[in-house]
């Protein structure tokens, strides 16, 4: 058996395989709640042989939301609506994730098709929030500074949203700290320029970040895995980097999250990424390597045999697949046959094995 297609245990939850399909946001939702997009979208992937389904940037507010359309869990109503597919993505022998998220000040935003610029106010928009009162970008619309109460509204927020994931039959949360969003902001100097206990240093930068994943610990079971994504770099000078990673991802093993999955940028609209195949694994196995955590790595991992090496040579213990997924659902299944690996088939999908 390949290392793509060995099983891995994170506290009792064993996943069938080592390919985590990334949570990629659908903005298909309606007030939160999920369709019957949703209900295909993840469904396919979960049949389609991947070992862990990780459900896209799911709101804790709605004020959190990146777009009108993305999915939430700030209601009971949403947490019920996401059953029959975590129900599904089981049945299929697939591991259930969700990503629980707040946009921070990149909220408030249109779907990416439509240009992915703001939405004001008077458009049906909102305020977003930030650590501090700075755009995004020129287009962007000033987030306002948040406030001692806001902050801890936040963490409740994520609490609330955790006990929701929970009740949705999910096995395994994810909570969201990259890519530029709130958490992500808190983390680097780039967009943090507060004075107060959650600005300046990188303790008190992280002060938010490690309070939310301590409450999500701790009301997580104890027999089901935390995981957390990550930047591990914002690709800019004096922005968030490798050794303030290493030293929050301490933090969070310390705290007890279970995997780190490692990505990178995000903050800025500018940053200089030099995109290539398997280009963020390197962070993701310095991690590792540094800390001793569990992680999973992303970004332009295509092939099988790309992954096979990853995963052999110890580099990371998960490959998150993303875009891959998107063109090929069915790619988990055409990855076993390449690798040479027996695997379970959807019965309905017998026929096409061979």
């Amino acid at each position: 058996m390949s290392r793509l297609f060995t099983p891995i245990r994170l506290r009792r939850v064993d996943i069938k395989n080592r390919i985590f399909m990334a949570p990629m946001c659908q903005y298909s939702a309606h007030d939160g709640m999920p369709g019957e997009w949703h209900h295909v979208h993840y469904g396919t992937r979960a049949a389609g042989g991947a070992g862990l389904v990780v459900m896209e940037a799911t709101a804790v507010s709605p004020e959190g939301r990146i777009t009108p359309y993305d999915l939430g869990l700030w209601t009971d109503q949403q947490a019920e609506a996401l059953r029959p597919i975590v129900s599904f993505i089981k049945e299929q022998g697939a591991t259930p994730a969700i990503q629980i998220a707040h946009a921070g000040r990149k909220a408030s935003s249109d779907k990416p098709w439509k240009g992915g610029l703001p939405i004001k106010q008077n458009e049906g928009g909102w305020q977003p929030l930030a650590p501090s009162a700075l755009a995004f970008s020129a287009d962007s619309s000033i987030p306002e500074e948040m406030t001692r109460a806001g902050i801890d509204n936040v963490v409740s927020q994520f609490a609330e949203s955790t006990k929701r994931a929970l009740k949705a039959g999910f096995e395994v949360v994810e909570i969201h700290m990259a890519h530029g969003y709130l958490l992500h902001e808190f983390l680097s100097p780039l967009t943090n320029r507060r004075t107060d206990s959650y600005g300046g240093n990188l303790e008190n930068r992280s002060r938010l970040p490690l309070q939310v994943a301590k409450i999500v610990r701790e009301l997580w079971p104890e027999d089901k895995p935390v995981m957390v994504r990550i930047s591990a770099t914002d690709w800019v000078e004096g922005g968030w980097d490798l050794p303030g990673s290493i030293e929050l991802v301490r933090q969070l093993k310390s705290i007890g999250i279970d995997l780190v999955d490692v990505s990178t940028g995000g903050l800025v609209p500018d940053a200089s990424m030099p995109v290539a195949p398997g280009f963020q694994t390197p962070f993701a196995t310095t991690i590792r390597r540094e800390t001793g955590i569990m992680t999973s790595t992303v970004g332009l991992i295509t092939d099988a045999m790309q992954a096979e090496h990853i995963l052999a040579t110890e580099q990371a213990d998960a490959v998150s697949i993303g875009r891959e997924l998107l063109r090929n659902p069915a790619w988990p299944l055409q990855a076993a046959k390449s690798l040479g690996d027996d695997i379970h088939w959807p019965p309905q999908y017998q026929r096409a094995k061979l």
